[in-house]
């Protein structure tokens, strides 16, 4: 099955020269999300709890989008500007999942383009 490029129209807008998401052999890869506001494209505060529930909740609109929900992802990878929040951002993340949470690795990047404290990419299924 060749390669596909869903549409996302409810996704923030991509800053660099990536797809919001690509498809493949019943699998969907959206590409690491940072916290910006679909609507208005403005940066969540420098604030990693607010950050991160920013992005789980843009994960679920790309998700809407494409006839999924949290509980069909199947890998996640969480980057992390510093590894001391990971605490935080993961009780944000595990409330987003109602059954059994997905695969799951997480790095401390160092630093995140744009500033950012936290970026997450997923894959799911369908």
């Amino acid at each position: 099955m060749p390669k596909s490029i869903p549409s996302t129209p409810s996704a923030p807008k991509p800053i660099a020269p990536y797809s919001v998401a690509a498809e493949a052999n019943g699998l969907v890869f959206i590409s690491g999300q940072v916290a910006l506001d679909p609507a208005t494209g403005e940066r969540s505060p420098d604030d990693v709890e607010a950050q991160a529930r920013k992005v789980m909740d843009n994960i679920g609109v790309i998700l809407d989008d494409l006839g999924l929900g949290y509980d069909d992802i199947v890998k996640t990878t969480i980057f992390l500007a510093d590894i001391s929040t990971f605490p935080v951002v993961n009780e944000v993340y595990g409330s987003y999942f109602t059954g059994e949470p997905p695969a799951r690795s997480t790095i401390q990047a160092g630093s995140l383009p744009g500033g950012f404290l936290v970026e997450i990419e997923v894959v799911a299924a369908r």
